[in-house]
């Protein structure tokens, strides 16, 4: 079909628009750091150029019938890379991220006239943004040690190598045929990169942000562990006690966050009646935050916090086991026990985890086994008894003054989550 002049205006516009994105950021990255004097080999006009270019030879390729256009095109583009880079090797600039976004914006216009407008967008933007966190990109490598390597390695066998490998198909009679073994490994995955990239943020943020943000980020690793680690903290630090509590309370509000993420990625239908009672009691848990927020001392601002990578395998390998097993038992307990049965094993799922009864609910819905109200309630008693085991951590770990002030936050996340589940 032939193409209007319209369209092959809104194509070669889009195009000049992502390049001169991604010139525009080259630009102002080298007159930060040289100023006015010099030279930059590509920027705010030579990027658009270039995504214009690789546009244009999309287009003469097909008008050809012939990779050649395309081909020739490349090559020059990538011969006057060269000559720049070796001239400016000369002056001991070695960097090739200049060079590497050239190409990148020659294909974002190629992409452009092939009709992959929204992939084009993606990868002008995200090398944009790329190109602007050089210096948080930069930092966090130098935070990074060896066990963070081996754990991104861990995580990329377990995605990649490992996930596509499993059977997509369930063994055994009732209630065992709930276990898929790709669906229980799928939730490992999840889980671990829900856990990875809170801990990414608070490498590349870094830990001297003030104690709520940290407890923020530090809820998306795990709220057990900021709870413990806060609590333990507690005891060397005096006068900082509600900002401890507000980091512990925020790391537990997180965990609401969490539960949304996970249905939603799990099995989205199962929304329409977790998102209201789960956002209820997250809403409940952020306005005492702001209470906390309101009467902490200033000081507290600069109290730093350590977090371990939180991917290891054997507590990977852990979760999924345990995810299989409140899968089996709640399908079990929901066939012979009816619903009672399924609220005994969330409480008792509860005080180990609630990410892995989370995610039990939205599988036992998604497969008709357990009704949404049913699994929504089993999700809220999960979170009440695992907020009143970290409360116990508090209690038992942490100074008088940090029980005094989470225990008011304690009582209220288990009063609204018993509540909204009464009410459902």
């Amino acid at each position: 079909m032939e193409t209007s002049t319209l369209q092959l205006f809104y194509r070669f516009g889009v195009a000049l628009v992502l390049g001169f994105f991604m010139g525009l950021q080259r630009e102002y990255a080298y007159r930060q750091r040289v100023g006015e004097e010099g030279e930059l080999m590509a920027g705010a006009r030579t990027f658009p150029i270039i995504a214009l270019l690789g546009a244009a030879a999309a287009l003469a390729g097909e008008k050809m019938e012939s990779t050649g256009p395309f081909v020739v095109a490349l090559l020059s583009i990538s011969i006057l890379l060269a000559v720049g880079h070796f001239w400016q090797a000369r002056e001991r600039d070695m960097g090739l991220t200049t060079e590497m976004a050239a190409l990148v914006a020659f294909f974002t216009g190629a992409l452009c006239y092939w009709e992959y407008l929204r992939l084009a967008a993606a990868l002008g933007v995200g090398t944009a943004v790329l190109l602007s966190i050089k210096v948080q990109t930069h930092a966090f490598a130098r935070r990074i040690d060896r066990e963070d390597v081996y754990a991104t390695l861990k995580f990329a066998v377990i995605t990649v190598i490992v996930l596509p490998l499993l059977p997509t198909q369930g063994y055994g009679p009732p209630p065992f045929d709930v276990l898929v073994p790709y669906n229980v490994w799928l939730m490992v995955v999840l889980i671990s990169g829900i856990s990875f990239l809170g801990y990414v943020l608070i490498q590349v943020v870094g830990p001297r942000r003030g104690v709520g943000l940290t407890g923020l980020l530090g809820g998306l690793a795990s709220s057990t562990a900021v709870t413990l680690s806060v609590a333990e903290r507690s005891r060397d630090s005096e006068g900082l006690d509600r900002a401890f509590a507000m980091a512990v309370m925020l790391a537990w509000a997180i965990m609401f966050v969490r539960v949304i993420v996970e249905v939603a990625v799990v099995h989205p239908p199962l929304l329409a009646t977790v998102w209201m009672p789960v956002t209820s009691v997250f809403g409940v848990s952020l306005l005492y935050c702001g209470y906390l927020y309101r009467v902490q001392p200033g000081e507290a601002q600069n109290e730093p916090q350590t977090v371990r990578n939180p991917f290891r395998l054997v507590p990977a390998i852990t979760f999924g086991v345990l995810y299989a097993i409140i899968l089996v038992v709640s399908n079990g307990a929901q066939s012979y026990f009816g619903d009672a049965g399924v609220y005994l094993s969330s409480v008792v799922a509860g005080l180990a985890d609630v990410d892995a009864i989370t995610l039990s609910m939205a599988r036992l819905h998604e497969s008709g086994d357990v009704p949404s109200h049913t699994a929504t309630r089993a999700i809220l008693i999960a979170a009440a008894a695992n907020t009143v085991l970290k409360g116990g951590i508090v209690a038992v770990t942490g100074t008088r003054a940090l029980r005094r002030a989470v225990m008011p936050g304690l009582a209220l996340i288990v009063g609204a989550s018993l509540g909204m589940a009464l009410l459902l």
